[in-house]
């Protein structure tokens, strides 16, 4: 059966995914979830990659904010998942599509070693809004520091080009503007919107839970080929 593999955004953890994860094993599903930091977005793409390489079927791949870019540059995956993520096209990058929103960016902190990391409150507020405080600050609490220029790297492919892939417009998001989601949504082969802040895996897991589970279901075992009829709407995958 096939596996499903979580990429988060800057300056995440795999830990943060740690609920949905939880829940998804408990029901059978081989989880996946690697760590990025590996200081680019080249090499973000190939840890994630190796990942994929190394299961023994397509998986289903969901990627967070910036993991959209990590998760466009990949192949092999069955079912693509953007989730509040950038959709990169040619000669694209996650900044030149219009990056961090202004609260975001508030939020951001210089560290002396180039490395930028994010102001506790302020990330609270921009990542978590929707969450009880001991939830949201169990998330701050793992945030950490982010490479330079992650968010400038432009992918070496577009896998939504040839590969099924679901996007989830978050519309409470303070850290990416819903309606540049919105745009980056149409490239994508179905959407689907949810009242929720930028990190529903973290304030409302059993909603992510509940669509990895339908698009794993679906996800058959197959390579992805360049003959995918794509097309766009808002019911049901």
């Amino acid at each position: 059966m096939a596996a499903v593999v979580l990429v988060h955004g800057l300056y995440h953890r795999p830990e943060h995914f740690a609920l949905v994860a939880e829940r998804l094993r408990s029901a059978g599903t081989e989880v996946v979830v690697p760590e990025l930091h590996r200081g680019s977005l080249p090499a973000d793409t190939a840890a994630v990659q190796a990942v994929i390489d190394s299961l023994p079927e397509p998986p289903t791949v969901l990627g967070h904010s910036y993991g959209g870019s990590v998760i466009t540059g990949v192949r092999g995956a069955g079912h693509l998942v953007y989730l509040a993520a950038f959709v990169p096209d040619v000669g694209e990058s996650a900044a030149g599509l219009g990056g961090a929103s202004p609260q975001l960016q508030d939020a951001i902190t210089p560290e002396p070693d180039g490395s930028t990391s994010l102001h506790p409150d302020r990330a609270a507020d921009t990542l978590y809004g929707d969450c009880p405080e001991p939830l949201a600050a169990w998330a701050v609490g793992l945030l950490r520091a982010q490479a330079p220029g992650c968010g400038r790297g432009i992918p070496e492919r577009q896998s939504w080009k040839r590969t099924l892939s679901a996007y989830v417009v978050c519309t409470q998001d303070r850290a990416i503007d819903p309606v540049l989601q919105r745009k980056m949504a149409s490239r994508c082969t179905h959407v689907r919107e949810w009242q929720t802040d930028h990190s529903p895996f973290v304030g409302q897991p059993d909603l992510m839970v509940e669509l990895l589970q339908e698009l794993h279901a679906a996800n058959t075992p197959r390579r992805p080929n360049e003959g995918v009829t794509r097309c766009v709407g808002t019911g049901d995958l």
